[in-house]
């Protein structure tokens, strides 16, 4: 709980340099909550007369460095150093195989997906780094997830947040009611994100098929 008054706390007083710095925590094994950083920087941006656009541009770079640091240490420690220490950091062997499943099974575009998934997010760099994945191909599917996921929490602050916040004057005080209020009302974005990964294994599995027939 400390962490997320942290970064609610950052992020109002600091809007695009706190944006910046905890989304790339939140890339990295940081227990940083996104939905906590960008939807708020989004809502306050806007009250004082800016754009969601430098949210959503901040909010991208912050994914994709978080992501590259830990892309480029997994690389040089190697798997053996990940899983005998990981443990310590809050990544198991378990959560390492389950990524390393998903970047095996999905390549690049699991990447992409990954961005859009929690648990997946915070991991998908370490087996990619560990692999040695060809580093701009990571950087050009974290950087696509990154932003469309930023994208969409952008706007989900903007349009939602408001309410709340005139209902609640003190929301910059209570991190777990407004986790719990974006939570409750997100069920249309975790529907947008299942009907996008679903697209993409159909796609796969129909390519599979007619690579198997030719």
């Amino acid at each position: 709980m400390h962490l997320s008054s942290l970064t609610l706390t950052w992020v109002q007083q600091h809007v695009y340099l706190g944006t910046f710095l905890f989304m790339a925590m939140e890339s990295s094994i940081l227990p940083v909550p996104s939905e906590l950083v960008i939807p708020p920087a989004a809502y306050l941006a806007t009250r004082s007369g800016g754009g969601v656009g430098m949210v959503i541009l901040v909010g991208t770079l912050g994914s994709w460095f978080g992501s590259a640091v830990m892309y480029w240490l997994s690389r040089g420690l190697g798997r053996v150093f990940i899983v005998t220490f990981g443990k310590y950091v809050m990544v198991s062997e378990e959560k390492l195989e389950r990524a390393e499943h998903w970047l095996h099974r999905y390549e690049a575009g699991g990447i992409f997906f990954a961005r859009l998934l929690p648990v997946i997010r915070h991991l998908i760099s370490i087996p990619a780094g560990i692999v040695r994945m060809n580093f701009a191909m990571f950087s050009a599917m974290t950087v696509a997830g990154a932003a469309v996921w930023c994208t969409v929490l952008a706007f989900y602050g903007k349009h939602v947040l408001g309410g709340y916040a005139r209902l609640h004057p003190d929301w910059t005080q209570n991190p777990q009611g407004l986790l719990d209020f974006i939570k409750s009302q997100s069920h249309l974005l975790i529907l947008g994100v299942l009907a996008l990964c679903v697209l993409y294994f159909a796609f796969l599995k129909l390519t599979a098929k007619r690579g198997l027939a030719a």
